[in-house]
């Protein structure tokens, strides 16, 4: 998981058919700037050969993205996955949600998408200029995990049960991540992987 929005702004949920228009830009502007890191590099990418591949404006680049280290760090998936989240059953625990909605949303994918967190993930633990900007990225990632799990126990943003839950979830499923060769993608293992995680925390953290 990463940041659902570069701006910081929780997504609005479910996501509304402008939400998921401007996900489609991203994530093809981010198509773009990733087939170019890959070609010439990281470092030696400019935002403005991206706003050319991508056909938009170094203005319109901005608007989606602040800077050339948010185009790696977007997640494309996670506004797909608090959408999941929010559309499941209310009988539902919030773990059993939090694993059907991983389900439901990484077995969607197409061979292309997964084959652009592939290189997104493989960038982001590579290089050094995008590791200190992937704090901020987690943060806002549990922030927006708080809003959502808030909003399914009926418990206020500030509950300290609620923000503690949200954050051992996001740091649990990352690290998890760890475990990931993103040079090999296999989408039954992460899967597995990450019920295994979601168990775990159902279990207590039990070590």
């Amino acid at each position: 998981m990463g940041s659902s929005s570069p701006n910081k702004q929780p997504p609005e949920l479910p996501l509304g058919l402008r939400e998921r228009k401007k996900l489609k830009t991203r994530a093809a502007i981010q198509d773009h700037a990733l087939r170019l890191f890959r070609d010439q590099g990281y470092s030696q990418t400019t935002i403005e050969q991206i706003a050319e591949a991508a056909e938009v404006s170094p203005s319109t680049f901005f608007r989606y993205f602040p800077t050339k280290e948010d185009v790696v760090m977007f997640d494309a998936t996670d506004p797909l996955m608090f959408d999941a989240f929010e559309a499941q059953p209310a009988e539902l625990s919030v773990i059993e949600a939090m694993r059907r909605s991983f389900r439901a949303v990484y077995e969607s994918l197409s061979p292309e998408q997964l084959e652009r967190e592939r290189e997104r993930q493989r960038l982001a633990s590579t290089e050094p200029e995008l590791r200190a900007r992937a704090i901020t990225f987690f943060a806002d990632t549990i922030e927006t995990m708080v809003v959502v799990v808030a909003r399914r126990t009926g418990r206020p943003a500030d509950d300290i049960a609620v923000r503690a839950f949200a954050g051992g979830l996001v740091g649990a499923i990352m690290g998890t991540y760890l475990a990931f060769d993103f040079e090999d993608l296999e989408l039954p293992k992460m899967l597995d992987l990450i019920d295994a995680t979601l168990t775990q925390i159902e279990a207590g953290l039990p070590i």
